[in-house]
């Protein structure tokens, strides 16, 4: 995975103005679990179609933009977790195991 790593409110109200898709995953630095599953994404990665923005969250640094996620997406707040932001909409989430490159991959087709 190419990630970019969100580090401000600006950039996410750039995720949620763009047309099309957008990832971002939202990780614990100090959690295995969600080590795991940022490694499984970097390895599996290859399925997501390229021209797709894949953003990082350290939401131990960046709480406050973890807590905005949830607020504009109406998500509950997980770590980690993974959201598919299409067209300024949540439209798909998965979080600790149900995290996969695949099913995002699926999502986009």
């Amino acid at each position: 995975m190419n990630w970019q790593h969100l580090t401000s409110l600006e950039e996410l109200n750039g995720i949620k103005n763009r047309t099309g898709f957008s990832i971002i995953f939202k990780h614990s630095t100090r959690c295995s679990i969600s080590l795991m599953a940022k490694k499984k994404l970097d390895l599996e990665g290859d399925v997501i179609p390229a021209d797709i923005p894949a953003y990082y969250l350290d939401l131990l640094n960046y709480r406050e933009i973890s807590n905005t996620i949830a607020e504009v997406f109406q998500v509950p707040h997980q770590s980690p977790q993974i959201l598919l932001i299409n067209n300024g909409e949540c439209i798909f989430e998965a979080t600790h195991g149900e995290i996969s490159a695949e099913e995002l991959a699926e999502q986009t087709a």
